[in-house]
């Protein structure tokens, strides 16, 4: 065991296209849509040890420990390896929730990662996948570290290198359950399958987005804002909405003007996420 306190970055991603090509049995929807990560992150700062307890710190109101996505990935590596470990984990916290950021999903990936790595469990990057798999259909991504085009509903992961921009993303001041919007009745289902060569030559859209701006006057008027600026779109879900730049200052131009009612930042997007970059850093510092 690592005993040592260690930093690891949990980043944000974008969708950077969402398509719903049908609807499954079980409920779950079946997508095709492109990931990318950001360079732009919550920090977890990790202190293993053998005590058999998790502690978290800060305290998410109205969230038991035991319900927090960082508890549940820790508790899963540990019954998954079958040992008696602990951890004191403290976040700090910058990406917002109900975002459609996947910073929840993040920062199960990154305590999945980092404490196989600082509790020598041994798990491959396939069964740290797996037990993430269960967390959310977005962990895996986060817990893979490359930016990939996803099919199934997120889990079937193709590596893809989308252009790296820089991304002005904005938040209006509203929280949006992802339930809310793969329920609607109006949203589009029948989105055509296709390949990955022709998503990425034709123009990027979000199936949800149409039905998003509809139920939230907050996010229509932010993207409204943007159109003025660059492309823009919806990512997952949302709340956030992003415009994409070719350089990083003129999306610094633009987050200067960003209206006092939205909140923002600029980020680059990257196609190796900056988990991975961390985890090959502190393997290379115990060799």
């Amino acid at each position: 065991m690592i005993t040592r306190t260690t930093r690891w970055p949990a980043p944000a991603k974008l969708n950077l296209f969402l398509y719903i090509t049908g609807r499954r049995p079980d409920g779950y929807h079946e997508l095709q849509t492109l990931f990318q990560f950001l360079d732009h992150s919550d920090t977890l700062t990790i202190t293993a040890n053998d005590s058999g307890d998790i502690s978290l710190s800060p305290a998410i109101e109205g969230v038991a420990t035991e319900d927090n996505l960082i508890y549940r990935a820790a508790d899963a590596l540990r019954q998954a390896v079958g040992i008696r470990a602990g951890a004191e984990i403290h976040i700090d916290k910058i990406l917002p929730m109900g975002g459609g950021l996947g910073g929840g999903s993040s920062d199960a990936a990154t305590t999945l990662v980092a404490l196989n790595y600082l509790w020598q469990a041994g798990l491959s990057e396939d069964e740290l996948a797996e037990i993430g798999l269960k967390l959310g259909a977005d962990v895996p991504v986060f817990v893979r570290g490359i930016s990939a085009f996803a099919e199934g509903v997120g889990e079937k992961l193709q590596p893809a290198e989308p252009q790296e921009k820089w991304y002005l993303v904005a938040k209006p001041d509203v929280s949006i359950a992802t339930v809310d919007i793969f329920t609607h009745p109006e949203l589009t289902r029948d989105s055509k399958k296709m390949t990955l060569d022709a998503l990425l030559a034709g123009i990027y859209e979000n199936d949800c987005e149409k039905i998003v701006r509809r139920l939230h006057p907050e996010v229509d008027k932010a993207l409204s804002w943007l159109l003025e600026y660059a492309p823009s779109r919806l990512t997952g879900t949302g709340a956030c909405v992003f415009a994409e730049f070719s350089t990083q200052q003129e999306a610094n131009a633009t987050l200067n003007k960003l209206p006092d009612w939205l909140q923002g930042f600029v980020a680059k997007g990257v196609n190796t996420s900056p988990l991975l970059t961390a985890l090959n850093a502190h393997s290379t510092d115990c060799q």
